[in-house]
């Protein structure tokens, strides 16, 4: 709560609340934009909810593109939130409707801002609650291992599974991550559709946004 104001709002429901706009586009290192406030990327396998995901999180419909055809980001695309925080949408990794240079050109794209991005304060990865890892996943994790970046994982989609069965994928995921050095030790659970776990996930990000 602030001091004296009476705002009952979680420090991630007032960072949300405030202005979310696209600042930048990059589908080259060169067009990176300036490094400023703490960075946040969203990555993911192409159709796990990035798009929507980020929508709900910034309570905006539009904020980023929803598509039913994988591969539709086609660069790293940068969401400035009131000059907190900034927001970084990846192209989807693993199936893509795109040639094998175009992913070749993502794939090095990627890893030179993993690796080069010093505001980088963690990346997101999502996983769709139904279908777990996959090896396009796993790739990621080991670069981000073996290049000490910060990551979380994030299950999306979660409102079609029974909470029995998400229950037992958490535990399954958390098994896995436990043996991975630079991931975060806990899991978030989401559902774009239903809000479940969009709190939550605030109020982590607010929390690294007030680390500066």
């Amino acid at each position: 709560m602030s001091a004296g104001t009476g705002d009952t709002r979680s420090a991630g429901e007032r960072l949300f609340q405030r202005e979310c706009k696209f600042v930048a586009g990059a589908a080259a290192i060169d067009q990176l934009p300036p490094m400023g406030p703490i960075e946040v990327a969203f990555a993911g396998r192409s159709n796990v909810g990035k798009s929507s995901l980020l929508n709900a999180l910034t309570g905006r419909k539009a904020l980023a593109r929803v598509s039913q055809n994988p591969g539709r980001t086609q660069q790293l695309n940068f969401f400035d939130l009131h000059g907190e925080l900034v927001l970084v949408d990846m192209p989807g990794h693993g199936y893509a409707k795109v040639s094998k240079k175009t992913i070749h050109h993502w794939q090095h794209l990627i890893e030179a801002y993993l690796k080069g991005r010093a505001n980088l304060r963690r990346l997101l990865l999502l996983i769709d609650s139904r279908h777990g890892f996959k090896e396009s996943d796993q790739e990621l994790m080991d670069l981000l291992d073996q290049s000490a970046m910060s990551y979380q994982v994030v299950m999306t989609k979660a409102d079609t599974l029974k909470p029995a069965e998400l229950a037992a994928n958490q535990a399954t995921f958390q098994a896995m991550i436990r043996r991975r050095p630079a991931a975060h030790p806990e899991i978030l659970v989401t559902s774009a559709e239903t809000g479940m776990g969009i709190a939550e996930l605030r109020d982590a990000l607010a929390d690294l946004a007030a680390q500066g």
